[in-house]
């Protein structure tokens, strides 16, 4: 087993961020994985690029998604969780995270947490 991440860039507040966290622990569950960490990143390691720059969408997505609602405290940051599992459990939590996330359907909806998966 090796160390993988899992990356999102989210529009989220706390509330958000936390209850995405939720979400993968959630999705880890049973698997034969482990959490060993995370990161919150406003900025690209060894770049000046700020995630405001590359997830900017997120904020417009919000915006249609919601025209009567404050953003309030969201902001366009980058979610890494660092796991230790193989590939192929690494690619089953990614695909039950992104499931839950904003779960597809008939129906026209918004997402809680505009997220991009990277």
């Amino acid at each position: 087993m090796r160390t993988r991440d899992l990356t999102f860039g989210l529009y989220a507040d706390e509330q958000g961020l936390a209850w995405v966290r939720k979400l993968v622990e959630d999705a880890v569950g049973s698997r034969s994985a482990r959490i060993i960490g995370e990161t919150v990143a406003h900025t690209f390691p060894g770049s000046e690029r700020s995630t405001a720059d590359v997830y900017d969408f997120l904020a417009e997505q919000w915006a249609v998604e919601n025209p009567a609602r404050s953003s309030g405290t969201r902001q366009l940051i980058e979610l890494r969780i660092h796991l230790v599992c193989s590939l192929r459990t690494w690619w089953a939590i990614r695909k039950t995270t992104i499931r839950t996330l904003c779960p597809e359907g008939t129906a026209p909806h918004a997402c809680r947490v505009p997220w991009m998966a990277a």
